[in-house]
Protein backbone atom coordinates (compact mmCIF):
# COMPACT_ATOMS: atom_id res chain seq x y z
CA UNK A 1 0.00 0.00 0.00
CA UNK A 2 1.33 3.65 -0.84
CA UNK A 3 2.35 4.92 2.58
CA UNK A 4 0.49 8.40 1.34
CA UNK A 5 -3.21 7.85 2.72
CA UNK A 6 -6.36 8.89 0.39
CA UNK A 7 -7.13 12.10 1.11
CA UNK A 8 -4.31 13.22 2.59
CA UNK A 9 -3.16 16.33 0.61
CA UNK A 10 0.43 17.08 0.37
CA UNK A 11 1.90 20.58 -0.59
CA UNK A 12 3.46 20.93 -4.26
CA UNK A 13 5.58 23.69 -4.36
CA UNK A 14 6.57 25.16 -7.82
CA UNK A 15 8.96 27.88 -9.58
CA UNK A 16 6.69 29.19 -11.89
CA UNK A 17 6.81 33.07 -10.72
CA UNK A 18 10.73 32.82 -10.96
CA UNK A 19 10.77 31.07 -14.43
CA UNK A 20 8.40 33.27 -15.69
CA UNK A 21 10.24 36.42 -14.40
CA UNK A 22 13.50 35.36 -15.53
CA UNK A 23 11.77 34.95 -19.13
CA UNK A 24 9.84 38.16 -18.70
CA UNK A 25 7.03 36.23 -19.42
CA UNK A 26 2.96 37.29 -18.51
CA UNK A 27 0.96 35.00 -16.67
CA UNK A 28 -1.35 35.95 -19.87
CA UNK A 29 1.67 34.04 -21.95
CA UNK A 30 2.25 31.10 -19.92
CA UNK A 31 -2.29 31.04 -19.83
CA UNK A 32 -1.93 30.94 -23.45
CA UNK A 33 1.15 28.33 -24.33
CA UNK A 34 -0.69 26.04 -22.05
CA UNK A 35 -4.42 26.04 -22.63
CA UNK A 36 -5.53 27.50 -19.26
CA UNK A 37 -6.73 31.28 -18.02
CA UNK A 38 -4.77 34.33 -16.21
CA UNK A 39 -6.48 33.36 -12.96
CA UNK A 40 -5.26 29.83 -12.98
CA UNK A 41 -1.33 29.99 -13.53
CA UNK A 42 -1.76 33.37 -10.66
CA UNK A 43 -3.91 30.37 -8.06
CA UNK A 44 -0.72 27.91 -9.21
CA UNK A 45 1.74 30.01 -8.63
CA UNK A 46 0.35 30.62 -4.84
CA UNK A 47 0.26 27.60 -4.25
CA UNK A 48 -3.68 27.78 -3.98
CA UNK A 49 -4.34 24.87 -6.37
CA UNK A 50 -1.82 22.11 -7.92
CA UNK A 51 -1.63 21.27 -11.38
CA UNK A 52 -2.57 18.04 -13.13
CA UNK A 53 0.07 15.80 -13.93
CA UNK A 54 -0.69 16.39 -17.66
CA UNK A 55 -0.90 20.44 -16.99
CA UNK A 56 2.73 20.18 -15.31
CA UNK A 57 3.98 18.65 -18.11
CA UNK A 58 2.60 21.32 -20.23
CA UNK A 59 4.27 24.11 -17.84
CA UNK A 60 7.93 22.29 -17.99
CA UNK A 61 7.52 22.07 -21.85
CA UNK A 62 7.16 25.57 -21.86
CA UNK A 63 10.00 26.37 -20.00
CA UNK A 64 12.21 23.28 -21.25
CA UNK A 65 12.51 22.07 -18.00
CA UNK A 66 12.20 18.60 -15.92
CA UNK A 67 9.58 18.53 -13.89
CA UNK A 68 11.49 18.26 -10.38
CA UNK A 69 13.25 21.34 -11.46
CA UNK A 70 10.02 22.93 -11.53
CA UNK A 71 7.50 21.24 -9.03
CA UNK A 72 8.39 19.99 -5.48
CA UNK A 73 7.61 17.79 -2.39
CA UNK A 74 9.71 20.57 -0.72
CA UNK A 75 10.30 24.30 -0.49
CA UNK A 76 12.54 25.71 -2.96
CA UNK A 77 15.74 27.43 -1.69
CA UNK A 78 16.45 30.68 -3.56
CA UNK A 79 17.86 29.83 -6.98
CA UNK A 80 20.90 31.76 -6.39
CA UNK A 81 21.98 30.15 -3.15
CA UNK A 82 21.49 26.45 -5.04
CA UNK A 83 23.73 27.58 -8.58
CA UNK A 84 26.22 29.43 -6.20
CA UNK A 85 26.82 27.87 -3.40
CA UNK A 86 30.32 28.28 -1.73
CA UNK A 87 32.31 25.34 -0.64
CA UNK A 88 33.24 25.40 2.76
CA UNK A 89 34.70 21.96 2.91
CA UNK A 90 38.42 22.18 3.55
CA UNK A 91 40.84 22.26 0.47
CA UNK A 92 43.58 19.60 0.24
CA UNK A 93 45.97 22.30 1.64
CA UNK A 94 43.55 22.58 5.02
CA UNK A 95 42.10 26.11 3.84
CA UNK A 96 38.56 26.21 2.58
CA UNK A 97 37.41 26.54 -0.73
CA UNK A 98 35.87 29.11 -2.36
CA UNK A 99 34.10 27.29 -5.33
CA UNK A 100 31.05 29.12 -6.35
CA UNK A 101 29.85 25.39 -8.42
CA UNK A 102 30.23 27.40 -11.89
CA UNK A 103 33.45 27.68 -14.15
CA UNK A 104 34.25 31.62 -15.29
Amino acid sequence: MSPIRRGEKLPIFNRIGVLRAERQMSRAELANLVGINVQSVGALERGDNYPSLDLAFRICDVFDLPVEAVFSRTPFGAMSAELYRRDTRPAANGSPTNDTGGDR
